[in-house]
């Protein structure tokens, strides 16, 4: 229809409709863009590097460009050009090609002015939380799934089987929502999940309350029909709901106090560092659950995906039988190889908290072997602001590596920051230890039969391990 806007267009998935997407290759844009092309939409992008995402959206039919210059706009005739431009949160106003969009007129958005047209008529199931969203996402979508229920989905990770991203024919989307850049108030979720609160992000959010309030709102745009999940163990989660007012949707709480509406008792874990606890609900079991996932903070992720599903009509043997079958996502406790009896695990822990769950968990799965703890510091704003967390978070490591940090979007010397991470640890056996092909090296000349390498952060931290088993490898 002429004159009709792209949010018209795109909630009716016209296929005329074209959607340019700058940072194409990002987890959360790659997905989009996914999503968009299953609905058949027009879709193209571009990024700074090729990557599996870009090869896997060109081959199925994306037009993208392996450079962002203005000339993957202004190169196109007028017709052929988006009617929308999708911005990634790391693209700035100094960015080519967004330049170029800006001197075309074209419409230029982000995420969180996306979400609200691109999910419109769907009942959205949002997870937050400063952590665990990727891991509970994934626990829910794949529970519908092997329920039958052919939910979209967009997970900040690959789950195995399942990719990042699908369109799904039910009405039910399932959507991790990312607090970073205000994404998840673009959102207007039947359910809304929040895991956790703890502050984040300082370079979006300067203060913890503002942090608090960005999530407050996001509550607050749940549905009146629907229902908020929040984790009763974590103080920030039960802060919002304390702080509520009355009215509005339904709150449950998971976790493991018994003052909880679905909590866990009984936790006993398991050689391998999974868990079995028996689940109730008003203090009555409902069920047996059986977790391979490690680590505590895992059960109550699995805690909320039960809550979610089983509200949204998921019989409850299928759950658990479900939640017992998951294995993890990519850069969730991934385990990367073995070669000559050194084991590579790798996590996306970046945040203080995470690094500490997550070498808690090791230490409960590996027992006594010695655990070697790669940390890469993400970005300079985090780590200075929680220089004291971080340097207080590696009790279950024996041994711990600090690499040059990864800047992503800022700017700094990484080698000088990642030296004050380790010159603030008050850890007995912990040094600075260089660039990724540094610390590759060093490993290689240090590790011994029996000892696990747990590579940490949310850059390039996993290429240490990576590279590190090359070289066992290499050895014969």
């Amino acid at each position: 229809m002429q004159g009709e806007s792209w949010q018209e267009r795109l909630k009716r998935d016209d296929s005329t409709l074209r959607v340019h997407l700058i940072g194409i290759g990002g987890a959360g844009l790659s997905a989009i863009a996914r999503v968009l092309m299953e609905r058949g939409i027009g879709v193209s992008g571009s990024d700074r590097q090729e990557s599996e995402r870009t090869r896997g959206l060109a081959a199925s039919g994306a037009a993208v460009f392996g450079r962002q210059v203005a000339e993957n706009l202004t190169g196109l005739p007028a017709w052929e050009r988006p009617n929308v431009v999708l911005l990634s949160s790391a693209i700035d106003e100094a960015n080519p090609e967004r330049r170029a969009a800006e001197a075309l007129g074209l419409p230029i958005v982000k995420r969180e002015s996306f979400l609200r047209p691109f999910l419109a008529g769907r009942d959205v199931i949002a997870v937050s939380g400063t952590h665990g969203k990727s891991t509970t996402t994934a626990m829910i979508v794949q529970t519908l799934h092997k329920s039958g229920c052919d939910a979209g989905y967009i997970i900040g990770a690959d789950l195995p089987g399942y990719g990042n991203a699908h369109a799904g024919t039910e009405r039910t989307f399932v959507i991790e929502a990312d607090e970073y850049d205000r994404m998840f108030q673009g959102l207007t979720p039947m359910v809304a999940v929040v895991t956790n609160v703890e502050w984040d992000h300082p370079d979006c959010y300067p203060t913890p309350t503002s942090f608090v309030d960005a999530f407050r709102q996001f509550v607050a745009q749940a549905r009146v029909d629907g229902c908020v999940v929040s984790c009763g163990d974590d103080p920030g989660a039960e802060a919002l709901r304390g702080g509520r007012s009355g009215g509005g949707p339904a709150w449950l709480t998971y976790g493991l106090r018994r003052g909880c509406d679905v909590h866990a008792t009984d936790e006993i874990v398991d050689g391998a560092g999974g868990f079995a606890a028996t689940v109730r609900e008003g203090g009555k079991p409902i069920g047996s659950l059986r977790l391979q996932a490690p680590g505590l903070h895992n059960l109550r992720n699995a805690l909320a995906a039960l809550t979610v599903t089983r509200r949204c009509g998921v019989p409850m043997a299928q759950i658990l039988a479900s939640l017992q079958q998951y294995r993890g996502i990519r850069r969730r406790f991934e385990l990367k190889g073995e070669r000559g009896c050194v084991t590579v695990i790798d996590d996306y822990a970046h945040h203080p908290t995470e690094v500490e769950a997550t070498l808690a968990a090791a230490r409960n799965r590996f027992g006594e072997r010695r655990i070697w703890a790669v940390f890469q510091p993400h970005t300079f704003s985090r780590t200075s602001l929680m220089l004291h967390k971080i340097a207080l978070s590696f009790d279950n490591a024996d041994t711990v590596l600090v690499t040059d940090i990864y800047a992503a979007r800022e700017s700094g010397d990484g080698a000088l920051a990642a030296a004050e991470v380790a010159a603030a640890s008050p850890h007995p056996s912990i040094r600075h230890s260089g660039d990724v092909e540094a610390t590759s090296a060093l490993l290689h000349a240090e590790v011994t039969a029996g000892d696990v390498v747990l590579t940490l952060g949310a850059g390039t931290s996993y290429r240490v391990g990576e590279l590190l088993l090359e070289r066992l490898g290499a050895d014969g």
